[in-house]
This record gives C-alpha cells, sequence and structure tokens, in this order.
C-alpha cells in the first residue's frame, strides 16, 4: 500500500493494507486470529466469557479405537515362550517398490515442492533391491535367522528373483499393502477389500504362502482395515505399537492379534529422522534389548527389529546389525522367531 506523504491513512485504508500484508506473511494465520477475536467479541456482547461458554458446553468425549480391551502388563498373567524362553525376538525387513512418477516415500533428502521424477530419492531406494537386500540376507544366513519380510505385492512381479531367493531361504511374508507409493487412505470399504485381496492373494501366488501377518504401507489404515484382513484369514499385524507383548484385537468376524514392530527402534527414524550414528543405532538397539530381557524374567516380551534394506543394508551400517544380533545371541532365553510363530505361541500359552 503506498500513502501520500502528509496524508492521514483512513482506517479502511489501514485495514485493507494490513490485510494485504498479511496474506503476503500468513494468511491462513491472520484469518484464524482475526476469526477468533471476532467470535470471543460476539460471546462477550452477549455477556459470556469464552472459558466460561467452553466449560458449560463441556469437553468433547474421547473416542477411543474400540479395538482392544484395557490392560495393564502388571497384571496380566505371566507365561512362557517355547523352550522355556522369556524374551521373543524378530525381525522385518521391509521390502519394497516405488513409483518412479511418485514424490511419495522416504528419502535421504527433501523434495518439498515434491517433483518428479526425484531420482536423488528413487535411486537411493532401488539401492535395498539392488544390494542392501543382499547384505541382510548374509546377515540372517550366518546368524540362522528367518524374518518375517514385510512385502509389497509388486515386488512379486518387478523382482521374481528376490521371491524366489527369499522363499529358498524359508523366510516368512506379511502383507505390506501394493507398493509404499500408495496406502490405504482414503479408501471406500469395498475398495479397500479388493485391494487387500488382491494383495494377499498376489503373494500367495508367488510365495505359495498365504500371508498371516500384515504391516500396513506406512502403518496407514483405514477404520475398516483391521474387520477386512480378519475376514481374509489374516491373525496379526504390526501397525499398532502400544505394548511389549502382543494381545488379542477386536473384530467384527475371524480373529486379530497385535504384535509389537518397535516403531522405537526402527532404522528409519533412528538413522534418517535423527541422523544416528551407527554405534548410536547399535547402542539404541541394545538399549531396547536389555531392558525387555530384564523385565522378561518377570512377563514375557517380544522385540521386534523393523528394518529397511536401503538403510541398514549400506556398507557403513552393516556391521552394526550383524553386532547387535551377535549381543542378542550371547543372552540365554531369547527365542528368535518370525511373526507367525510368536502369534501362534502366545495362542497356545498365554
Amino acid at each position: 500500500m503506498i500513502i501520500a506523504r502528509g496524508t492521514a491513512p483512513s482506517r479502511v485504508s489501514l485495514t485493507r493494507g494490513i490485510i494485504m500484508q498479511a496474506s503476503g506473511r500468513d494468511r491462513r494465520s491472520f484469518i484464524g486470529t482475526s476469526l477468533g477475536l471476532a467470535g470471543a467479541a460476539g460471546l462477550m456482547s452477549l455477556g459470556v466469557r469464552p472459558s466460561l461458554a467452553q466449560a458449560q458446553s463441556g469437553p468433547k468425549p474421547i473416542r477411543r479405537s474400540g479395538r482392544y480391551d484395557d490392560s495393564f502388563i502388571t497384571e496380566r498373567k505371566p507365561f512362557k515362550w517355547p523352550g522355556n524362553n522369556t524374551l521373543a525376538v524378530w525381525f522385518a525387513p521391509n521390502v519394497e517398490v516405488w513409483q518412479y512418477d511418485s514424490a511419495f516415500g522416504v528419502g535421504i533428502t527433501p523434495n518439498p515442492v515434491n517433483y518428479v521424477p526425484d531420482v536423488y530419492n528413487y535411486a537411493w531406494r532401488e539401492y535395498g533391491n539392488r544390494v542392501g537386500l543382499w547384505r541382510l540376507a548374509e546377515v540372517f544366513d550366518e546368524a540362522g535367522i528367518k524374518p518375517s519380510v514385510a512385502l509389497n505385492s509388486q515386488v512379486c512381479e518387478v523382482f521374481p528373483k528376490i521371491v524366489d531367493e527369499m522363499k529358498k531361504r524359508g523366510w516368512e511374508f506379511m502383507g505390506h499393502g501394493t507398493t509404499n507409493s500408495n496406502t490405504l487412505a482414503g479408501m471406500e470399504k469395498d475398495q479397500e477389500r479388493e485391494t487387500i485381496r488382491g494383495i494377499l492373494k498376489t503373494i500367495e501366488q508367488a510365495t505359495g504362502q498365504r500371508p498371516r501377518g500384515w504391516l500396513g504401507a506406512g502403518l496407514v489404515e483405514t477404520y475398516n482395515t483391521l474387520d477386512i484382513l480378519a475376514e481374509e484369514g489374516v491373525i496379526y499385524c504390526g501397525d499398532w505399537n502400544n505394548d511389549d507383548q502382543p494381545y488379542p484385537m477386536k473384530v467384527t468376524s475371524g480373529k486379530m492379534f497385535s504384535i509389537p514392530y518397535c516403531n522405537e527402534i526402527n532404522d528409519i527414524p533412528l538413522y534418517m529422522r535423527k541422523g544416528y550414528t551407527g554405534e548410536q543405532y547399535l547402542r539404541s538397539v541394545i538399549d531396547q534389548f536389555d531392558t525387555l530381557y530384564a523385565e522378561s524374567r518377570k512377563q514375557p516380551r517380544v522385540m521386534g527389529l523393523p528394518l529397511h534394506p536401503m538403510i541398514s543394508g549400506q556398507p557403513l551400517r552393516i556391521k552394526y546389525l550383524q553386532r547387535a544380533i551377535a549381543y542378542m545371541k550371547e543372552h540365554q532365553g531369547v527365542w528368535f522367531a518370525t511373526g507367525g510363530e510368536i502369534i501362534d505361541a502366545y495362542q497356545a500359552n498365554a
């Protein structure tokens, strides 16, 4: 706004100027503040203070998920894992594919305007399937561990050789969406049901195993996801990270159990978001293990280790996974299992 020298601006012109400046800085903040002030003024004109009006209407009732009973771990009946073990450990490598014309997905560098093709991040992700996964496979082979793979169903079409190699090793397969460029977010129930059916069918045809477990792409669900999964024969899910033991979930038909996936030691937040070094990652995994191991003497525990081949499969990081596994294998009472084995044992013993 330009004001002639020596001329006092009118209230209208000042208001226009302020609005124009606000739109250049933060229009939404300006409008929100203005509406808030207007609302408060309206209440005051009625002789009601805003805080009093809120108190009179009362707080909004808490909406709970309704998917499980409240249960405190200190009040549960103790049990043991097979072999008289107290701590079950499972590994969940995420084997995924991405659309070249999508900017959606974890990245090694920001892409704030979502331009495509995002070659920098796309190529980094592809490293996981070309190189990183095979480093992880060598580590698991040497340790005698069979992980539970969170598998994008379109990996079966794009990388059938990867699926064949995982099958040879006897790895377990969980459903993990179609690609990691897409999630279930916003799907209507019928569309979601057909999508999940297609994912499970594709993986079953490629692996010979119908997935009994599920990890949502991005751990995203709708209000209907668990019900649909249970209808289709899936019995455990790693999306709900709110316990150190499996527990039954409420579904409309069939059965469903939550399994601890342990996002606190997921390599994405530790390495990519927090910028941890390998030593810091190792320390975090060992700290997680030590606490759960000590607590498992009173109540059995589960420790999951989420992994991504393009992250933990990098040359600078692979030795820290090896060292973490070696440390855990030094302890008695630790059961290295698949997700499905843990849920079967839980049903039999808990």
